[in-house]
């Protein structure tokens, strides 16, 4: 899966930049009236949850295009380009189009105080509502019960993915409270379904269902390929879990008359893919694993792979430990994401990211100590990916989806994704 070519909209977006995150739907509604409602002209699902939206979101779509249905996607955020945030049955949305798009909403954005994500939205879903759609694929950005995204007045279906601690600035403290922000995008009539959850999640997306008439329907992973399981286009044992909640959103779908087959299922959950997840790439002839895992519950899963990977390696593979790219954003919490993710004989190299504040190698020593000649400050990816090269086992790319993007220019082209 290729990515669309970079698209500069710096100047587009200047405006509403130094808004950064204000979570409410007030702002948006506003301007959906004021731009005639586009959101109004297409049904839609939504995906939210901690980790695993876009992958819920991607399995979906490839679903919904097996089926034969004119299928939109609406995903954040990107990893190179801003058109990879909207597609268009199997087409990215073009840079131009996309600039044009923004532009016709700009003022709206400035009379209703939008900020950039909401002013991306509302544009999306105008994109969406011209582009004459079946059925549009909506990915949360933040929350859920807030979001922009939120304020699609017909989502039939709603996913979710795995709910952990994220984000806690602006979803609160505790795992019922980030949980009861997620479930605020259920709605009466509507049909919810997830995968596992911890039991403190679970007790809050039943009483919300319960409250709000929504139907909550539980799915287990799907079983092993090797145990007579659907084959999945995305690599890693997570994604079963993933792949079973869109499952359960398809079958809901047909349940209400939507043309999907289970032939159709079938065939998009082993045709879709998703870049920068547990993706198999080569530096300078050097292969390396990239992972979008940005907070402990990520961490923790791409952990999991990597130590099923390393069972089937020689030991004289692994005992040298393993070497990481890392960059992590200020508001994430890198120490328990550097106590899922490392070995006790890994190292790893810290990068900041351009125009974000990151965690420095300093600052992580200090909440763990213990990492003391482990951890590794570089100057910039380049000087990352370099520091990768010697031999040992499959070094990787995390910590941010940021820093995959900031790499994927420097990459040789594509191998195979982790089996």
């Amino acid at each position: 899966m290729h990515l669309p070519e970079p698209v500069d909209l710096d100047s587009v977006l200047a405006c509403c930049a130094n808004r950064g995150i204000d979570l409410s739907l007030d702002r948006m509604r506003s301007a959906l009236a004021a731009g005639g409602h586009p959101e109004r002209e297409f049904p839609a699902v939504q995906v939210a949850g901690t980790n695993g939206k876009g992958s819920i979101a991607t399995f979906l779509h490839a679903i919904l295009q097996a089926a034969g249905l004119r299928a939109g996607i609406y995903r954040s955020p990107h990893l190179q380009s801003w058109c990879e945030r909207i597609q268009l049955g199997p087409h990215w949305v073009d840079g131009p189009t996309l600039c044009a798009d923004l532009d016709r909403w700009l003022p709206l954005g400035e009379q209703h105080s939008l900020t950039m994500f909401e002013l991306f939205t509302a544009a999306a879903m105008d994109r969406f509502a011209r582009a004459d759609l079946d059925l549009v694929v909506l990915e949360v950005g933040l929350g859920g019960r807030l979001d922009a995204t939120t304020a699609h007045p017909d989502r039939r279906v709603v996913g979710f993915g795995p709910i952990g601690m994220d984000h806690r600035e602006f979803l609160g403290d505790t795992l019922e409270a980030i949980a009861t922000e997620k479930a605020g995008v259920m709605a009466h009539g509507q049909v919810a379904i997830s995968g596992p959850q911890s039991p403190p999640v679970r007790e809050v997306l039943e009483h919300h269902a319960r409250l709000r008439g929504c139907e909550l329907r539980w799915v287990q992973p799907l079983p092993k390929e090797e145990e007579g399981g659907l084959a999945l286009g995305c690599a890693g044992n997570f994604q079963r879990s993933n792949a079973a909640v869109a499952q359960g959103m398809a079958r809901s779908l047909i349940q209400q008359g939507w043309p999907i087959s289970e032939g159709a299922i079938a065939q998009g959950l082993r045709q879709a893919r998703w870049p920068g997840r547990l993706e198999r790439r080569t530096f300078e002839g050097r292969e390396v694993l990239l992972d979008g895992a940005h907070n402990p519950p990520g961490a923790a899963a791409l952990r999991q792979e990597l130590d099923r990977l390393d069972a089937t390696t020689e030991a004289a593979d692994t005992a040298k430990g393993r070497r990481w790219l890392l960059a992590i954003q200020r508001s994430k919490e890198a120490p328990a994401l550097l106590d899922a993710l490392l070995g006790p004989l890994d190292q790893a190299a810290i990068v900041a990211l351009p125009d974000l504040p990151c965690w420095s190698v300093g600052a992580l020593l200090e909440a763990r100590p213990t990492l003391q000649g482990r951890l590794v400050a570089m100057e910039n990816p380049l000087e990352g990916l370099r520091w990768l090269k010697p031999a040992g086992p499959l070094p990787c790319v995390a910590g941010s989806l940021h820093l995959l993007g900031e790499i994927w220019p420097l990459l040789d082209l594509p191998l195979h994704p982790l089996a």
